[in-house]
């Protein structure tokens, strides 16, 4: 399966980073973007692309334990960027020490549990909002992000999530995401 290791934001979060993106569609171009909805907003830590079915026990145990060892934070969503010039995403402001150590923790995690995982990055949080298929001009958008500032609130949990991709090829299809593992921070 799938999976990737993420924090969810609250409702409330979503309610921002949604009246944000509604403004942001409102601008020429956009629609020419494919825009992610409130079920596909995550700050991802660790993609682990496909991962076998007997490494799943060691996965989750290893996770639990990077949770534990991880204190719950304040996480605020906050302005915005890109990737190049096909994806456009929402950032994160406060706890982002503490985000990024819950990001290695979990890239760990997934390696000691077996999990053959890509080249290490450095960690950008990020909300992706919108893709575009074709090479787009972004910055725009990211302008209008500047000023966005998000309410804060705690992250205390650590997600796995499955992502179930779209089949068939049908126009506008997206990724469904599955919470298949979820532990407390800091217990």
């Amino acid at each position: 399966m799938r999976l990737f290791t993420a924090v969810l934001p609250p409702p409330a979060a979503l309610d921002e980073v949604g009246r944000a993106v509604d403004r942001l569609r409102s601008l020429p171009g956009a629609d020419d973007l494919r825009w992610s909805t409130p079920e596909g907003w995550h700050y991802t830590l660790a993609f682990m692309g496909e991962v076998e079915d007997r490494l799943l026990p060691e996965l989750h145990e290893r996770l639990s334990r990077a949770a534990h060892r991880s204190a719950p934070f304040a996480l605020r969503a906050h302005g915005g960027g890109r990737f190049g010039k096909r994806a456009l995403w929402i950032g994160a402001a406060g706890g982002l020490d503490e985000l990024r150590l819950l990001a290695e923790r979990s890239d760990a995690a997934a390696r000691r549990a077996g999990v053959p995982m890509d080249e290490h990055r450095r960690y950008q949080a990020h909300l992706t909002i919108a893709r575009a298929r074709f090479d787009a001009d972004l910055r725009p958008y990211v302008t209008a992000l500047e000023g966005f500032e998000g309410e804060p609130w705690e992250v205390a949990r650590l997600a796995l999530v499955r992502s179930n991709l779209p089949r068939g090829g049908a126009p506008g299809a997206r990724p469904r995401y599955e919470t298949v593992g979820e532990w407390e921070l800091g217990r």
